[in-house]
């Protein structure tokens, strides 16, 4: 049996945060907005995962009214939805991430992030494809008011 989840995310720029993609920290003069650590690509491949085995979305199991989830650490929210995956007998099949920012450029970080986002789900480093785009300097990440991302994952019962 196999299941496919999508997630998309969006978090605003804003001064004085470090930027986190992925899990890894990347160097730039803004970070995202959010309750927790605003890392909009786990972000994303946490909802995807909820979403393949039909347990709804992060804010569902993470809500951001929540005091204990504020600057959390969104791998360690990623790890905790993973456990939930492998309890229903699932395993990472593939997963495709796409984030979408003008600035700043990704491709020297996406090898770093694929890795880090292989461990968080348990599984070899082929079967997590990152990649990135702008939008040519149209709407609010051409504008370089945020990031959004978006993931399509495959799971197939262990």
């Amino acid at each position: 049996m196999i299941r496919v989840g999508q997630g998309f995310d969006v978090h605003e720029f804003a001064q004085g945060r470090p930027l986190i993609l992925g899990g890894v920290t990347i160097p730039h003069t803004k970070g995202l907005i959010g309750h927790s650590d605003a890392d909009v690509l786990l972000h994303t491949v946490t909802d995807a995962a909820l979403g393949a085995i039909g347990e709804g979305d992060i804010g569902r199991h993470f809500p951001d009214t929540d005091v204990a989830f504020k600057d959390a650490d969104s791998a360690k929210l990623l790890e905790k939805v993973w456990s939930i995956v492998e309890e229903k007998g699932y395993q990472l099949g593939n997963i495709d991430c796409t984030i979408i920012a003008q600035k700043p450029k990704m491709q020297p970080y996406i090898p770093e992030i694929q890795a880090r986002i292989a461990t968080l789900l348990k599984s070899e480093i082929s079967r997590v494809n990152v990649k990135a785009t702008t939008t040519e300097k149209l709407g609010f990440t051409g504008r370089e008011e945020g990031i959004a991302s978006m993931a399509t994952i495959l799971l197939i019962k262990a």
